[in-house]
């Protein structure tokens, strides 16, 4: 199995960027698509972005086109999501997932086998 820890995440101002990172142990980050979710107080879990195992596929939810970058390091088993014009409505705890499916549904939360613990991005105004 593998297992996944979220970092970068803190307290950054509207209009501002953050990084946050996924780092993978137990078994190659290659084998994995990978994704990113939120889930805000008090709403369900998003979906953020995603990328496949190769890098050769991206996904974005509509609200964050044109402000999120998702990319991945196999070398170093890490995957990055790069936030930049920031919003409070973007204030969650943010959560990498894995699935080493062949086929995936990038923004459905139910495919993904392996969840990380999550880190806080708060956007203040």
């Amino acid at each position: 199995q593998v297992q996944l820890v979220e970092s970068g995440g803190g307290l950054v101002q509207a209009g501002g960027s953050l990084s946050v990172s996924c780092v993978a142990s137990g078994r190659a980050l290659f084998r994995y698509h990978v994704g990113w979710f939120r889930q805000a107080p008090g709403k369900e879990r998003e979906s953020v972005a995603a990328i496949s195992k190769s890098a050769s596929s991206t996904f974005y939810a509509d609200s964050v086109k044109g402000r999120f970058t998702i990319s991945r390091d196999n070398a170093k088993n890490t995957v990055y999501l790069q936030m930049n014009n920031l919003k409070p409505e973007d204030t969650a705890v943010y959560y990498c997932a894995a699935t080493a499916a062949y086929y995936f549904a990038a923004g459905v939360a139910s495919s993904y086998d392996y969840w990380g613990q999550g880190t806080q991005v708060t956007v203040s105004s």
